[in-house]
């Protein structure tokens, strides 16, 4: 018994130590709000107030332009994701993209409300505070499931969509980012909060693209400072761990709007299959699949997924 002891006590001990080496060296201060706004905003940026939140956005483009594309990132990511497609868009569309509520400047919802219907209520005030009364709605990851919500609740507001390995339907990842994971494991995603090595949101970067040597230390750089916002890493695990869970997906056969579906063939965090689940329930879209990109085609390879875009756009 008395061995058993000792040996209990060398393992809590030893993790004791590990826990306190991994706080002094990982250890990460949320990054103050004005170095963020000097590096990740520019002259495009406008910030407006919504629901307690003081929203970043970007509207750029032609201002004729009385149906504008709305661009949804993902989790993890921020508006930056979509700047190949809008320096392709902007010359004939207006374009509007924003940081979505637990990400990117925005940072968290004060509620700590990050369900589907808080997003696509989100969505709604944005856009009414914007005076956009029909848009071409698109997004990538949750901001897919984001876009095909919003869509059942305002079919009048949403001329056309585009889903860009879009989430929603009950399925089975090949590789789940590293960050995702850690969000939801116990005590981890409590250190995770203070404790951010940078090379756990490179390997998560890593995950979703298929091209790994199109991944640059300005991308990491981007995406992990972003996560620093003060609230951010918070927002993100309690997003992550709890997850949308209602069976609303079964209503997505019902959008009868125009719908262009993109995804990359490499996906591993959201599957292919999926993709063919949007295909099969949506009446009147366009899948269209990239063989060499993972799940976020639209910044792995914007000149090649925009191509597309344009044609839909143009119908």
């Amino acid at each position: 018994m008395k061995k058993i002891w000792k040996i209990i006590r060398f393992t809590l001990t030893f993790i004791v130590i590990l826990v306190v080496g991994l706080c002094a060296i990982y250890w990460q201060n949320d990054i103050p709000l004005d170095v963020l706004y000097r590096k990740y905003a520019n002259i495009e940026s406008k910030f407006i107030q919504i629901d307690g939140m003081s929203v970043h956005y970007r509207e750029e483009g032609n201002q004729t332009d009385t149906i504008p594309v709305i661009l949804i990132h993902g989790t993890g990511a921020s508006l930056h994701t979509w700047e190949g497609w809008v320096a392709k868009l902007k010359a004939e569309h207006r374009v509007i993209r924003m940081d979505l509520p637990a990400y990117g400047l925005t940072g968290p919802n004060p509620t700590g409300d990050y369900s589907q219907e808080f997003y696509v209520e989100f969505m709604n005030h944005f856009l009414e505070k914007l005076g956009v009364k029909q848009c071409i709605l698109g997004g990538n990851s949750l901001g897919g499931a984001i876009t095909w919500a919003y869509a059942l609740k305002h079919p009048e507001k949403v001329k056309k969509m585009i889903l860009v390995d879009a989430g929603g339907y009950p399925m089975k990842s090949k590789s789940v980012p590293i960050a995702f994971q850690i969000a939801r494991i116990p005590v981890l995603k409590n250190l995770f909060k203070y404790v951010t090595p940078r090379s756990i949101i490179e390997k998560s970067v890593k995950n979703v693209y298929a091209q790994k040597e199109k991944i640059t230390p300005e991308l990491i750089d981007r995406y992990f400072e972003l996560s620093l916002r003060e609230g951010n890493r918070g927002a993100f695990i309690n997003r992550i761990s709890k997850g949308f869970d209602d069976d609303n997906y079964l209503n997505i056969k019902t959008l009868t709007m125009p719908t262009l579906i993109i995804w990359g063939e490499q996906d591993m965090l959201i599957p292919l299959d999926v993709a063919e689940k949007f295909h099969k329930d949506l009446p009147n879209d366009t899948l269209v699949v990239f063989k060499n990109l993972g799940h976020t085609p639209m910044e792995e390879d914007a000149l090649s997924t925009i191509i597309v875009v344009k044609e839909f756009l143009k119908k």
